[in-house]
């Protein structure tokens, strides 16, 4: 422990962001970080608890008191060795992460937490410019062959592992480019694309081998891969978004919140995306159904494109603005949550379901909504009730449905190979083993456990290639 008074002397302090009239007129990272002094400082606050909460608060484990007390030591080297220790990303969950482990943080207890989230990424990026980051090749091969079926974090993270292990490595993406939602879903304003391709070519340096535009289960047979590898691993997310069956639904201007993310993703890698498929809000009166990260980022990308107003919507009822730490802490709490994209400008409502949408020329322009209020039923279920009297209109050029997803895609890949799914669509597979029903094949990742956060895709990634190693060498020395 560095300064066993920091916590006691120095305030939290956060990085800034770019003024809202200047970030929203482009699509890079806006972020103003602090510099290493007050970095320095930060990590000074952390009290190196006996019992380190924000451990159990990290899916991967992070040594947090660890690389705190080194940033505050000014070993930035050393920090970055604590941290790569668990976490092959540090860049990706220093942005893209809602940290627990600040939630978990003994000074949360007063709202004061460490500021872990922007430690992390300061390490990783200060390790970056330094040159530290290099591959890590190993030093003897295993003549085993493992296929690694999608490349998001949990995939990225498991190839990593293996090719570390000393085993051949095969990535295989139905994408032109690796990264999965990393590349095609968050928006470059949350995290740019470049942090994806140096880690590629680190990955590459490291022996494993990507293959885009290859389908598995469409142009690229799992026939051909169950021949070829000694082990397969699933990790291609789960796609399936949650729809709103409602009158108007098939109306033009209804859209998933993925494909509007996704082709504008696209548009600023520089591809064309052609108008007659162009999804867009410029100009347009936007609603976004869904209080989520999907649906925050959708409110950020349709103020960048030119929206005329926004408009976010949550079923559930308004959280409260602040929890009741008695109740909650350690635990991640259910409170009110304002995104940098919310504070750009957007409408915010809650407890409200959409009954139809509404339109002219075949294109939606405006939806029919009513207010619900949630009661606990004798059974103690929680279930919806519409409040009469309260149907009302939303004006609507441009509907995105942000309502999570439900399990992975079953058609293709998955009803070919025929692997076991649990109750809720996914497929089955303990987090011991990581293997599915059928021999030598492996899953980790949303694909697994459902739709989850970037840092429990890397932790199952991470475990999974330490479950795949030991199947097949007997034993294994990688970390979970």
């Amino acid at each position: 422990m560095g300064k066993p008074t920091g916590f006691l002397e120095i305030s939290p302090r956060e990085p800034g962001y770019a003024p809202v009239e200047e970030r929203i007129t482009h699509y890079h990272e806006f972020l103003v970080p602090l510099v290493d002094e007050e970095l320095s400082q930060q990590g000074a606050r952390c009290m190196d608890c006996g019992i380190p909460y924000c451990h159990q608060g990290c899916p991967v484990n992070n040594i947090i008191p660890d690389w705190n007390d080194l940033v505050y030591r000014g070993k930035w080297r050393e920090a970055l060795t604590v941290l790569h220790s668990t976490n092959n990303f540090p860049e990706f969950t220093g942005r893209v992460c809602p940290a627990p482990c600040e939630a978990s943080c003994t000074l949360n207890i007063v709202d004061a937490p460490v500021t872990i989230k922007s430690i992390e990424r300061s390490v990783i990026d200060h390790a970056w410019r330094e040159g530290w980051v290099e591959p890590e090749i190993a030093e003897h091969r295993s003549g085993k062959r493992v296929a690694v079926v999608g490349s998001g974090p949990s995939g990225l993270a498991c190839a990593q592992q293996l090719a570390r292990a000393g085993h051949d490595v095969v990535v295989l993406d139905k994408s032109p480019r690796m990264g999965g939602l990393l590349r095609f879903g968050i928006p470059d304003f949350k995290m740019e694309k470049h942090l994806i391709d140096r880690r590629i070519a680190q990955m590459q340096a490291e022996g494993v081998d990507f293959r885009a535009n290859s389908h598995v289960g469409v142009n690229v047979p799992i026939e051909r891969l169950l021949d070829r590898y000694d082990a397969i691993v699933l990790a291609g997310g789960a796609e399936k978004p949650r729809d709103l069956p409602v009158p108007g639904r098939d109306l033009a201007g209804v859209h998933f919140a993925m494909d509007f993310l996704i082709q504008q993703n696209r548009r600023v890698s520089g591809k064309f995306i052609p108008p007659d498929v162009s999804i867009t809000a410029e100009g347009k009166h936007v609603v976004v159904i869904g209080g989520g990260d999907t649906g925050s980022d959708c409110v950020g990308t349709s103020l960048r494109q030119g929206a005329e107003s926004v408009t976010q919507i949550e079923i559930m009822p308004k959280p409260p603005e602040k929890e009741n730490k008695d109740l909650t802490w350690p635990n991640w709490p259910m409170k009110l949550r304002t995104s940098s994209s919310h504070q750009e400008g957007c409408e915010r409502d809650w407890a409200l379901t959409t009954k139809a949408f509404q339109g002219s020329g075949g294109r939606v322009s405006a939806m029919q909504t009513v207010r619900v209020e949630w009661r606990t039923g004798d059974d103690g279920r929680f279930s919806m009730h519409e409040v009469p009297d309260t149907e009302d209109e939303i004006k609507a050029d441009l509907v995105l449905l942000a309502m999570g997803f439900v399990h992975p895609v079953h058609e293709g890949l998955l009803a070919d190979i025929g692997v076991a799914l649990d109750g809720r669509g996914n497929v089955d597979a303990d987090t011991d083993s990581y293997q599915t029903s059928v021999s030598k094949i492996f899953s980790a990742g949303d694909m697994r456990r459902g739709q989850s956060l970037v840092v429990w895709a890397i932790r199952e990634g991470r475990q999974c290639a330490r479950a795949v190693d030991e199947f097949l060498m007997g034993r294994s020395d990688l970390a979970r």
